[in-house]
C-alpha cells in the first residue's frame, strides 16, 4: 500500500477516501492529512476540524443517524465558537459574547478545542477510536494547543472551546438519542424471522409489509470490522431525537404496541401488499427488477451521461433532457456516450455508502467541501451576494446549514422508517416469488397473490421453455425441481464472482428465489427499512442547502466531473469496461442520481424515492431558514 499523500489525493480529490488507504495508513500511525491527501494549506480550522470528523466516522460503524447528529452537533460546536466573537451572531447551543485581542486566533482556538473535545467524547467506543484519537491528538500538537486544558469557566479561547463541547455533550445526553446506552433501540423488535440470502427465497417471512432483518454471519461493517450477526435496525426511534429546524407542526404521533413514535413529514403510507395499493407494491419491486437487468456493459446500449442529455429533472422525477448551454461558459455541455451497464454499476457503487464511506450525510459534507474548493475566494459571498466572507465565515455558516439539515433529515426519514417499517427488495422480490405467478390461471404456479409475468424479464419454468434448446432449459438441468419456478432477467449475484478484481456476474436468467441487489454478498442491505430512502432525502436536502448558500444551483464553472477509472473503480465486480467521468451541471443533479443510483443497486423500489426526495427538499428550506436566525442579521 502507498500511502503517498499527493497519490491519494489524486485518487479521491472529490469523492471519499478509498477504505483500504484510509484503513491501512491509519494503523501505520499515518495521520489525515497523509492518507486521506487532505492539503490543510490555506484551508479555515473548521475546515481541518470537519476533516476530522470524517475521517472518524469513516472508521467508525455505519450508523447515518448517529453520524448526522455528529456532524450536526461538530458544526454547532464550531459556529458557537465563532459566533462568540461576533457581537451580531447568536450561537445555537452557547450564546457567548467575548472580547479577544486577536479574534482570528482566539477563533481558530476555540473551535479547535470545542471541535477536539466533542471528537473524544462521541468516538471513545468506536471500533477505531485509537487511530482517531490519535489523528485529533496529532492536529492539536500541530496547531500549537495544549489539549491537556480542560478548564471550562473563563474567557480564555481554550475555556470557550472546552465550555460549548461541554454543553453539547449534556444537551446530547437529553435530546433523545439514547447515546449513553450506545444509542440502543428501547422498544422496537422487528415481526419478520432473519433471511438468511444465502439460502433459496423467503419462505418464513411473515408480514411482506414490514421490514426483515438478514442473517448475515460475516457481515462486515463500515470500519472494516467483522459482525458475528446483521446489526439491528439502526435508528427505528430517531423520529425522538430532539430536531434542528422541524417543529412540532411538522410532527404526528403514532401508537403500536403500547409505544409512541413521533412522525415528521409523514408522507403517507408507501405501497402495501394485499391493501389497496396492492398493484403498485407488485410494480415497484418489479421496477428493481427491470432496474437490474440493465446492469450488463455488454448488452450494446450505449447512452449520453453528460449533462447535455441528463439531469434537469422537475423534482420528484426522472424526466429532464438536460441542458443546452454551461450558463457559466456559455458553451454547449460535451456529449459522453458510455455502456450503459458501466454507468449503471458505477451509480450503484459511487454511491453507496455503506460500507467504506463517511455515510450519507458526511458524503454530503464531501460535496460541499468540494464546491467550496471550486469557488473563487471573490465567490464566497452568502447567497452569491453582499460582502465577500472569508474562508473560516463562510465554512462555519455552511457546515452549521448543512450540519441542520443533514441532523434533521435522519430524524424524518427514519422516523418514517421506524414507524412504516417497510421492506427492501431483498426481501420483497423473493417474497413475491414464493407465492408464484398471477399472470396466467392456465399455467403452473398460479396464485392471485404472485409476482406479475413480465416478457423477457420475468418468467416462468414449464414445458414450453425447457425442451432442449430452451430459453431455461439450463435453469431446469441446473436445478430439476425448478419446473414451475419464477425467473427473472437479472444480475447474476456474486455467486458467480470468486474474485471480483477479475469476474463479472453479468446479467442474465436466474431462479427469483436466489435474486440479489447489487451489493457485497457480507453487506447485501443496510439494516434499516427503506421507506423512505434515506438517500433520497438527504440529497435533496443537501442540493437545497448548496443552492441557498451559493445563490446558484449550478456547480463552480458550471459542471462536476469525477473520473472512473476502466476496470479499477468497481470494486462489487470488474468494471466498468470503459474509462469515463460521472459529470453534473447542479447539485440537483447530483442529488438526483444519488437518490435512482439505489433502485440499480436493488436497495429500494421507486416508491422509497419520491417521498424521500420531496421530504429532502423540504427540510433544505426548512434548514437554512433556522440557519438565519443565528447568522449576523446584516446579510
Amino acid at each position: 500500500m502507498n500511502c503517498n499523500p499527493g497519490k491519494a489525493q489524486r485518487f479521491i480529490r472529490w469523492r471519499s477516501i478509498a477504505f483500504s488507504v484510509v484503513f491501512i495508513c491509519n494503523i501505520f500511525g499515518s495521520g489525515i492529512d497523509q492518507a486521506y491527501g487532505f492539503d490543510q494549506e490555506g484551508k479555515s480550522i473548521a475546515r481541518i476540524w470537519n476533516e476530522q470528523l470524517l475521517w472518524a466516522i469513516r472508521l467508525d460503524s455505519a450508523r447515518p443517524t448517529v453520524h448526522a447528529r455528529n456532524l450536526f452537533h461538530l458544526s454547532a460546536a464550531m459556529w458557537d465558537a465563532w459566533a462568540a466573537y461576533h457581537p451580531d451572531a447568536k450561537g445555537v447551543f452557547v450564546d457567548a459574547q467575548i472580547v479577544a485581542e486577536d479574534i482570528d486566533a482566539a477563533r481558530d482556538e476555540s473551535i479547535s478545542f470545542a471541535a477536539y473535545r466533542l471528537l473524544m467524547w462521541r468516538f471513545r467506543h468506536s471500533p477505531n477510536f485509537i487511530q482517531t484519537e490519535s489523528s485529533a491528538n496529532r492536529k492539536m500538537v500541530e496547531l500549537g494547543y495544549d489539549a491537556s486544558i480542560e478548564e471550562t469557566v473563563s474567557a480564555t479561547p481554550a475555556a470557550l472551546g472546552n465550555r460549548i463541547a461541554r454543553t453539547i455533550i449534556e444537551i446530547g445526553l437529553l435530546d433523545g438519542a439514547n447515546e449513553l446506552n450506545d444509542y440502543a433501540n428501547q422498544f422496537y423488535e422487528p415481526v419478520n424471522p432473519p433471511l438468511d440470502p444465502s439460502k433459496l427465497g423467503n419462505p418464513e417471512m411473515i408480514s411482506p409489509n414490514r421490514w426483515q432483518p438478514l442473517d448475515i454471519p460475516d457481515f462486515v461493517g463500515q470500519s472494516g470490522e467483522q459482525s458475528e450477526n446483521y446489526p439491528p435496525f439502526v435508528g427505528p426511534e430517531w423520529g425522538n431525537v430532539k430536531p434542528f429546524s422541524l417543529t412540532d407542526q411538522d410532527m404526528v404521533i403514532r401508537k403500536r404496541d403500547g409505544n409512541t413514535y413521533r412522525v415528521y413529514l409523514d408522507p403517507g403510507a408507501p405501497p402495501l401488499f394485499g391493501l389497496a395499493s396492492d398493484e403498485q407494491f407488485r410494480a415497484g419491486f418489479e421496477q428493481v427488477i427491470k432496474y437490474s437487468s440493465r446492469l450488463d456493459p455488454e448488452d450494446g446500449l450505449v447512452i449520453d451521461v453528460s449533462p447535455a442529455s441528463r439531469g434537469n429533472n422537475r423534482i420528484g422525477s426522472n424526466d429532464g433532457a438536460g441542458y443546452e448551454v454551461n450558463p457559466v461558459t456559455g458553451q454547449p455541455y460535451q456529449s459522453q456516450w458510455v455502456p450503459a451497464g458501466d454507468y449503471f454499476r458505477v451509480l450503484a457503487e459511487f454511491w453507496a455508502d455503506g460500507p467504506s464511506s463517511e455515510t450519507p450525510p458526511g458524503h454530503w459534507f464531501v460535496m460541499l467541501n468540494f464546491a467550496s474548493d471550486r469557488l473563487n475566494p471573490e465567490d464566497k459571498r452568502f447567497k452569491g451576494i453582499g460582502e465577500t466572507l472569508d474562508s473560516l465565515e463562510w465554512d462555519v455558516r455552511a457546515y452549521l446549514a448543512m450540519g441542520g439539515a443533514m441532523h434533521d433529515v435522519a430524524i424524518a426519514a427514519w422516523s418514517n422508517k421506524g414507524w412504516y417499517d417497510y421492506p427492501r427488495p431483498i426481501s420483497a422480490i423473493r417474497f413475491l416469488c414464493e407465492q408464484g405467478q398471477r399472470s396466467d390461471r392456465q399455467r403452473l404456479n398460479y396464485t392471485p397473490h404472485g409476482i406479475d409475468l413480465i416478457p423477457g424479464l420475468i418468467e416462468l419454468i414449464d414445458e414450453s421453455n425447457t425442451a432442449p434448446g430452451g430459453k431455461h432449459a439450463h435453469l431446469l438441468a441446473q436445478s430439476p425441481d425448478s419446473l414451475g419456478e419464477i425467473v427473472l432477467k437479472s444480475w447474476r449475484g456474486p455467486k458467480f464472482i470468486e474474485n471480483s478484481k477479475i469476474d463479472t456476474a453479468g446479467v442474465g436468467w436466474i431462479l427469483c428465489k436466489n435474486w440479489w441487489p447489487y451489493q457485497r454478498p457480507n453487506f447485501v442491505t443496510p439494516p434499516f427499512a427503506g421507506y423512505v430512502s434515506g438517500h433520497s432525502t438527504y440529497s435533496r436536502a443537501a442540493a437545497e442547502i448548496m443552492t441557498l448558500l451559493t445563490g446558484s444551483k449550478f456547480f463552480p464553472d458550471g459542471y462536476a466531473i469525477f473520473p472512473i477509472k476502466q476496470n479499477t473503480f468497481l470494486k462489487f465486480e470488474r468494471g466498468p469496461s470503459k474509462a469515463f467521468s460521472l459529470q453534473w451541471a447542479t447539485y440537483q443533479d447530483a442529488a438526483d442520481e444519488s437518490a435512482i443510483s439505489r433502485i440499480y443497486g436493488g436497495i429500494h423500489p421507486p416508491g422509497d424515492d419520491v417521498p424521500g426526495r420531496m421530504m429532502g427538499y423540504k427540510i433544505g428550506h426548512h434548514a437554512f431558514k433556522k440557519a438565519l436566525e443565528y447568522y449576523p442579521p446584516s446579510i
